[in-house]
């Protein structure tokens, strides 16, 4: 059962706060340990200055902090914040439970970040930042006392837990008042660990390899580091919006850029009805497997039914894709705009069918000065298929449910089209208008950590 402590500075003098602490105490005490408590006020004197008060809030501020642990999940509640209903607060509750907050301890120090486990088993913290975007490396360390016999024992005790045959020390001393320089810490710990093993040294090609900090609080050893997803941090390199199409490409190319620190923002084209409803559903599976590499992710629905027959109407057969296309890309554009995002990622192959020749991404980059990014240009499908298995949006995929760019694909599409060719089309009938119609037309769904919610209309133009 979840715990959870109020802290409050002062004792509640207010009758009515009384009451409704005991209420409020009541109700959630069936679903949760529940302590009120009290953190001793400051007092101020009846006429106090500026300083008097800033000095009476830190103190309170102190002792907030000695009170609360420094793993447990915080919240503020303040007259200024966000006010939650009581169903509000406890979805809030429920969601901090179901993510298992626990007594994990975080602390990061230039381009390292430690994390203490306090008896937490590394396995499943370990299966979820090897999908961390920005990780390069991680390794299971252990603590231990710096004098050497102790140093030797904790050493020939990790090393005796690793496979192999050779092995190789590599020590750091960064307290440079330790008595052994590092080559001597690895020359001493290499010559204990072969006094009591059968292993012997490779300072080449090692089986194992020991790897051994001298800090000024303790040393760290580890034998074994795990390889991590890669890349950047998310968001590090801004945000774009992707165009999904539901197929097997867009997911894997949105996957690619969240490894490169690029936060998504998605674009889908519905042409109801002749696309079905079950299209979204994919969607909304998709985003939740992606929801592993960021937690919340905007999907914009573009009603794309009327300016998609005004297309098939007005333009000769052979370049409709080419124009629609076009299309697509500016009301991408207009919402990338309004939305504050830097590029226009697709899931586009080179040569993979005919709107992804050079010659189509030419005359469809042209209506856009946004850049275009293709994380899978020059990508084999297979190989896209691997990654889309890998990170589990290929099953979601292949559902046997058609957008619009494959219900109204033509029979003999242009493979070299000419922007004066399209300039030429585009003529024939009034667009603007009905890109305009269906931007302000947009609905939205946020998929966060796996549950969608739809929004009738764009809150961001």
């Amino acid at each position: 059962m979840i715990k959870i402590n109020f802290y409050l500075v002062g004792k509640v003098k207010e009758p009515y706060l009384k009451e409704a602490f005991s209420i409020y105490k009541e109700r959630i005490s069936h679903y949760a340990n529940v302590s009120i408590n009290f953190i001793e006020e400051s007092p101020l004197p009846l006429v106090y200055k500026e300083a008097e008060v800033n000095k009476a809030l830190l103190e309170e501020g102190k002792r907030i902090i000695k009170a609360v642990k420094s793993t447990d999940y915080k919240i503020l509640l303040d007259l200024h914040g966000k006010s939650l209903d009581s169903v509000a607060f406890a979805n809030k509750l429920n969601d901090i439970a179901l993510k298992g907050y626990s007594s994990l301890e975080y602390h990061s120090d230039h381009d390292h970040t430690y994390i203490t486990l306090n008896g937490e088993d590394p396995k499943p913290i370990i299966s979820l930042l090897e999908e961390v975007a920005g990780i390069q490396r991680i390794s299971l360390v252990y603590k231990s006392e710096k004098d050497f016999e102790t140093l030797a024992k904790n050493a020939l005790g990790l090393i005796q837990n690793e496979a192999g045959k050779t092995f190789k020390v590599i020590a750091k001393r960064i307290d440079k008042t330790y008595p052994k320089h590092s080559f001597d810490i690895a020359c001493d710990l290499g010559g204990y660990i072969l006094k009591n093993t059968d292993l012997s040294v490779d300072v080449h090609k090692p089986d194992i390899s020991l790897h051994v900090e001298i800090r000024a609080e303790a040393a760290y050893l580890y034998a074994h580091s795990y390889r991590g997803a890669g890349g950047y941090p998310l968001g590090m390199n801004g945000k774009v919006m992707m165009l999904l199409s539901g197929g097997i490409d867009s997911p894997v190319a949105a996957y690619l850029l969240l490894r490169r620190g690029i936060r998504i923002e998605c674009i889908h084209f519905a042409a109801p009805p002749y696309t079905s409803d079950a299209v979204l559903d994919k969607l909304k599976d998709i985003l939740a497997k992606l929801n592993i590499y960021q937690a919340d992710i905007r999907l914009n629905i573009v009603p794309f039914t009327k300016l998609q027959l005004a297309i098939y109407q007005n333009v000769e057969e052979p370049y409709c894709i080419t124009i629609m296309r076009r299309m697509m890309f500016r009301i991408a554009d207009k919402l990338a705009k309004s939305h504050h995002c830097l590029g226009l990622p697709t899931g586009e192959s080179v040569g993979q069918v005919a709107s992804q020749t050079l010659d189509s991404m030419i005359a469809i980059n042209d209506v856009t000065n946004y850049p275009i990014l293709r994380p899978l240009a020059v990508v084999d499908k297979l190989a896209s298929i691997a990654v889309a298995e890998k990170i589990g949006t290929y099953e979601i995929s292949v559902r046997p449910f058609e957008d619009c760019c494959t219900i109204f694909k033509p029979k003999r599409p242009k493979t070299k089209p000419k922007i004066s060719e399209c300039e030429y089309y585009e003529k024939h009938f009034e667009w603007e208008g009905l890109v305009d119609e269906a931007v302000k037309n947009v609905s939205v769904i946020i998929v966060k950590d796996g549950v969608s919610t739809f929004y009738e209309h764009d809150d961001m133009q």
